[in-house]
């Protein structure tokens, strides 16, 4: 659990790493006269190519763990990641710079879901699984907490501490510590990741259980597309909103933003917490998304600082408290595809925190629909709430052969595995 949690940290840290620093490369790298909006226009598809990237090759590195074991590809993505975030360190043309942040989320793909894999693949009971999947949810989102304070610190303390140092050596130094970092880790798995894939330990001790309703991974996934969505106009909303609407100062924004990551890391300890059964969590989804919906609707319409304090607070809860549970249920139904179901649940929330993110910028300032990204957003986290007010039926725990005297559930394994063919975890 130690090194899957600092590889998924790892990444993430990585990636906050480069939020704060990336305007300021692309400056040094166009030189003194280039103008705002190329460095703002630059940031964004440098940003966004990343979370493509990671859209495209999270279900491609799923599906090779599967098949060739979770250790091979894990340190495929740290050694790539790695390398990735040196070359960065050294690179003197933008043009460069689009291929590596291309390759790093490429690289970065394969860490999250093999590492969640790998819990799916070892976890022997229900409630050990999600709090595992919730540990290394925490662990990414520390990550990213830390990852822009830290760049920011590092860079400062090397232009401090080597006066004649360049720009270009003190911006360097965060990159250059990330992808040491990622070897150390990746040298930690290779002694504690077994080398082999296996059935999931819960289904090995519980073979009759059913297979899930058709369509039922889909629209789970679908729901973590929502999700992220949501939280991707929220974000890049947020910081529109408090600069240009509320004037709101650096400081207050930045306090926003970690009481969103504070509230997501305290509501997913809790909701995954030894005093909660792992299978009543699915009576969670619906409520959850309504918070959010509401949460999402009232941003634009908080007039102060107290205001946007508790609209944030609910929804950094509703979202701290979706995503781990998605993730569960997912790794849950996924059977022995954990890699495969997992990569593209990571898929699913890449491309709806791209696709959120560009709609929170696009359509911030449009005059013919006011608010018409949180509108927007609204909308479709309020179609979660719809999709998922069966889902608690259709993820109840399903009746063995084992355990039932009537034959019902001889009847039930039957119809579930004729339907989709293979065991489930």
């Amino acid at each position: 659990m130690a090194t899957l949690m600092a590889s998924v940290f790892t990444v993430s840290m990585g990636y906050g790493i480069i939020l704060p620093l990336l305007p300021y490369l692309i400056e040094r790298l166009l030189g003194p006269a280039v103008d705002v909006a190329q460095v703002s226009r630059s940031t964004g598809l440098l940003t966004g190519l990343y979370m493509l990237s990671l859209f495209l090759f999270a279900p491609i590195w799923g599906h090779l763990s599967d098949r060739f074991g979770r250790r091979i590809i894990l340190l495929i993505g740290l050694i790539g990641f790695s390398a990735t975030m040196f070359t960065f360190s050294i690179i003197e043309n933008l043009s460069a710079v689009y291929v590596e942040r291309f390759l790093s989320g490429m690289f970065a793909a394969a860490v999250t879901p093999v590492a969640l894999a790998v819990i799916g693949d070892l976890a022997t009971t229900e409630s050990q699984r999600a709090r595992r999947l919730t540990f290394v949810s925490i662990a990414g989102i520390s990550g990213f907490l830390l990852g822009p304070m830290l760049g920011v610190s590092l860079s400062r303390g090397a232009a401090g501490a080597l006066p004649f140092a360049s720009a270009a050596g003190s911006l360097a130094v965060p990159l250059i510590a990330t992808a040491l970092l990622a070897v150390m880790v990746a040298a930690a798995i290779t002694m504690a990741v077994p080398g082999t894939t296996t059935s999931p330990a819960i289904s090995r001790g519980n073979p009759d259980r059913s297979q899930p309703t058709p369509w039922l991974v889909p629209r789970l996934l679908s729901l973590s597309f929502m999700v992220s969505a949501g939280v991707g106009v929220f974000e890049v909303g947020l910081a529109l909103r408090g600069k240009q609407d509320l004037g709101l100062s650096q400081y207050q924004i930045a306090i926003m933003f970690t009481e969103c990551s504070l509230v997501m890391l305290v509501v997913q300890t809790a909701v995954f917490s030894r005093w909660l059964k792992p299978e009543t969590t699915r009576w969670f989804i619906a409520p959850a998304f309504a918070i959010l919906a509401a949460g999402l609707f009232l941003v634009p319409r908080a007039s102060d600082f107290t205001l946007m304090l508790v609209v944030v607070g609910a929804v950094a809860a509703s979202a701290g408290v979706l995503s781990p549970i998605l993730t569960y249920w997912i790794s849950s139904k996924a059977g022995r595809a954990q890699g495969a179901e997992l990569g593209k649940q990571t898929s699913a929330a890449s491309l709806g925190a791209a696709i959120g993110s560009a709609v929170g910028g696009l359509l911030f300032d449009v005059t013919w629909l006011p608010n018409a990204s949180f509108l927007l957003v609204t909308l479709l986290t309020a179609t979660g709430v719809l999709l998922s007010l069966g889902l608690p039926k259709l993820l109840r725990e399903p009746i063995t052969a084992a355990g039932d005297a009537s034959g019902d559930g001889n009847r039930l394994n039957a119809t579930s595995s004729t339907a989709t063919g293979r065991p489930i975890a």
